[in-house]
């Protein structure tokens, strides 16, 4: 489980999917992404991606607002394992009634933070659709840089390398 000011991310229950479904199922809530078709779906996306955190050590978590203990994201570190190979991501998904209070920005810092000091990848990559400026608003803010269009799915592709000062050794301590 991680804390933020704002945000508890702590692993999905199949519990969580009646909740989650209310905005993963929402076709407005995903327009840049899957939606999920049904409840069954949604269950079967958090189990698919519950085998992969046993296999690899992470995975989405659910966002609950602290302030009222509701679910209102999924999202997390992830290799896709709908689409494969393209390395570890961060993935966020918002009821649309949290949008534009800031838990984006607020999340993907938490995640990176993960990334950079328990996981220590030394690059983590990122997509988003041409027409999705907020989620490229808050890559680029978030340190990730634009690398290329993938016409193949529609998206730009963004990498953000693992801060140097902590992949570099600690300077030796003058005596």
């Amino acid at each position: 489980m991680i804390e933020t000011a704002r945000l508890v991310l702590r692993k999905p229950l199949l519990s969580d999917a009646s909740s989650l479904f209310e905005f993963l199922g929402a076709p407005e809530a995903m327009q840049f992404t899957h939606t999920d078709a049904s409840l069954k779906d949604c269950r079967q996306r958090i189990a698919v991606h519950e085998r992969r955190r046993r296999r690899d050590g992470y995975a989405p978590w659910t966002v609950i607002l602290k302030s009222t203990g509701r679910a209102i994201g999924w999202g997390g570190l992830y290799d896709d394992p709908f689409d494969s190979g393209w390395g570890v991501e961060p993935g966020y998904y918002f009821h649309p009634g949290a949008w534009g209070h800031g838990y984006g920005s607020e999340f993907v810092s938490a995640a990176l933070a993960e990334a950079d000091h328990t996981l220590k990848l030394a690059k983590v990559g990122a997509f988003a659709r041409p027409e999705n400026r907020v989620s490229r608003r808050l890559l680029e803010k978030a340190g990730f840089e634009l690398i290329r269009f993938v016409p193949e799915i529609e998206r730009f592709f963004f990498e953000r390398q693992r801060p140097t000062a902590l992949t570099s050794p600690a300077p030796p301590i003058a005596s």
